[in-house]
Formats: structure tokens, sequence, C-alpha cells
């Protein structure tokens, strides 16, 4: 039989090129050289080990585009943050790279490479260019910034898409993200139990997570029955320009004893300001920031944080996403905040 001659035999000497070149060596079909090398599919084991035997014979390595040509993949995923709200904040952003970290290495452990875009949205189309450009099986977005109804009405005809960031009652779209408004509350518990009464929220609450915050901030407030005040601050996520507003409000609010920020990178923004004002930390002010990154560790004092568990967060996304590509349904995951006191509201 003309498949099991070896292919010296029949005279062939040059390198197959593709996939057809190798099938027309080993005298089978094209899908059946495919499956041999992808270790798929319903053939015989002594086939699959004679295929293999020649690809190895010849050297021959199948190009991954053509075989995602012929899937219908593309061996991609994509990963956009958005940026509605702060047009000027950079991906280079502590809380950005933490995450965006994590997400790449789970992708690359899937055998998936990562296409990585900013986009600063100038009109409602930015989202489906992206989809309709056909180069990724899928779509990570970090952060709904201001534009959910976007991400909602691209949600209802493209699916595998999932989104890092509070959940929302109107979405029509999976996501992943903290219990936001919990987070709020425990951080701003913690402030007046140390015996804060005039707190400040630094963040800006167009964006829905920190909205959130600062819901569960005032729920706290709320809550106290203490002749506790609470005020709140827009804040940029950018630090010059955080900076900025931070030192104007300390400059007037003389009294001020508790601070929750709603990013760390802010939080240390506020200690700077505090410190430029000789302001000391925690005995005069307390402070407390949001997310927990590994920074948060390495100021002076060590910054009190309500951690997210943006490992735990990666994995979800990634493995939400993949089962959305493979066709599943999946349901959005919450993941639960965690008080994490140092020396920036507790003296050591």
């Amino acid at each position: 039989m003309k498949g099991n001659q070896p292919p010296k035999s029949r005279g062939i000497s040059r390198k197959p090129q593709n996939i057809q070149d190798l099938a027309e060596i080993a005298g089978v079909s094209t899908a059946t050289v495919s499956r041999a090398l992808a270790g798929t599919g319903n053939i015989s084991a002594a086939t699959r080990e004679r295929i293999r035997a020649l690809a190895e014979q010849f050297d021959f390595r199948p190009s991954s585009m053509a075989r995602n040509l012929r899937i219908g993949r593309t061996g991609t995923v994509g990963v956009i943050v958005p940026l509605g709200h702060e047009k000027s904040q950079h991906i280079s952003d502590p809380f950005f790279m933490t995450l965006l970290g994590y997400i790449a290495d789970r992708v690359a452990d899937r055998g998936y490479d990562l296409l990585l875009s900013k986009i600063v949205p100038h009109d409602p189309e930015w989202l489906s260019r992206q989809i309709d450009s056909g180069r990724v099986d899928g779509m990570i977005i970090i952060g709904q910034s201001n534009q959910s109804d976007v991400i909602n009405a691209v949600a209802r005809y493209y699916a595998p898409l999932v989104v890092w960031g509070a959940a929302q009652t109107d979405q029509s779209y999976c996501s992943v993200g903290s219990d936001n408004r919990r987070g709020g509350l425990i951080a701003t518990q913690h402030l007046l139990s140390l015996g804060c009464r005039r707190l400040a929220f630094f963040g800006d609450p167009s964006v829905p997570e920190v909205e959130e915050r600062l819901n569960g901030f005032r729920d706290a407030l709320r809550q106290s029955g203490e002749n506790a005040v609470g005020t709140t601050l827009p804040v940029h996520f950018v630090p010059e320009q955080a900076l900025e507003d931070i030192s104007g409000f300390l400059d007037l609010a003389d009294r001020l004893d508790g601070i929750f920020a709603t990013s760390d990178t802010i939080a240390m923004t506020a200690l700077q300001a505090l410190q430029d004002r000789r302001r000391s930390v925690p005995q005069d002010v307390k402070v407390i920031g949001f997310d927990d990154l590994d920074l948060a560790r390495r100021t002076v004092p060590a910054l009190s944080s309500v951690r997210q568990d943006l490992e735990a967060g990666a994995d979800a996304l990634v493995d939400l996403l993949f089962r959305k590509i493979a066709g599943e349904s999946v349901e959005s995951v919450t993941l639960q905040p965690q008080l994490i006191v140092r020396a920036s509201t507790v003296a050591e």
C-alpha cells in the first residue's frame, strides 16, 4: 500500500513545506496529518506514529498560522484597557501592571499569545472595531471606565468577552471583580474604630468601582451612629494630578483625621502630601488605600489597604474567557476583599 512505503522508496527527497506536502508523502489526507500532529482525533496508533516519524525525519514543523486558519482561531487573546475617564493614565500604573502580569502568565500557560491595547475612546465604535478586526479569539477588558454602555452593546452579539470590574445590575457581559462596596465599608469602619471622626474619601466616582467604594464609605458613616462626617474629593489616578488635587484639599482641611483612598497609588500620594505639610501619619491623620499592591508594604509608613486578590481575579478572567470561547455559559465572579492593617493607620 502506498501509505506504508517509506518515503525514500518513492524518491521523495525535498522537505515538505506544508501539511499538504506531508500528507502526500504519507499517503493520507491532510486532516489525518493534522490530527496526528495535534494528538487529537480517532486515528490508529500506528498511523499516528508513522506520521510523526515522517515529520521528525523531515524536521517538519506545521505552521501555527495555517493551523489557526483551518480551525478558525487566531491563537491570541486581546486585552484592552479603556481610559475614558482618565485619558492621561498610563498602563505602567502599578495596578495595571500587577493584574496584566498575572493575566499574561495565565494566557501563556494555555499556549496563547496576548495582544494588549490601551484605548482612549473617542466614539462608541472603539470596541466593535477591535472585535471586528478578527485578530483575537476573545477579549478581556480591564476596567469599565465610563464605557459600560459600549461594552454592553458589544456583549449582546460577541460572546467571548470578559470584563474586570464591578458587577452592575444591568450588564449583559460577564465580569470578575471585588465586592467594592464591602471594601469601602470595611476600610471606613476601620478608620472609625480608631477614633477618626473627620474623614475624607479620595477618588473619582464616575468610575463604577470607585462609586461602589464611595457607597461603602457612606454606608459605614451612616451605620456608625457616631458624630462623624465625611467629605468626598474627586481625585485623578495620575500621581502628578492627584498630588495637586490632594494638596489643595489638605491646605483647607486642617482638622482631617482619616483618609480612605480608592487606590493604593492615590493613598501613597496622600502620604506624600501629608508629609509635605508636616502632618504625621498615623498620629495626626490615618490613611488607608485599596488594592494592597506590593508597593503598599514598602511605603513609609507601610500602607494599610483593602486587598483585592488580583491573582485569583486573573485566574477567573482567563478561565471564564476560555470557557466562553469553547461555547460554555458562565456566570460573573465576585471576590471578597480583605482588610490589611499596617502602620499608616495603627502605630507600630
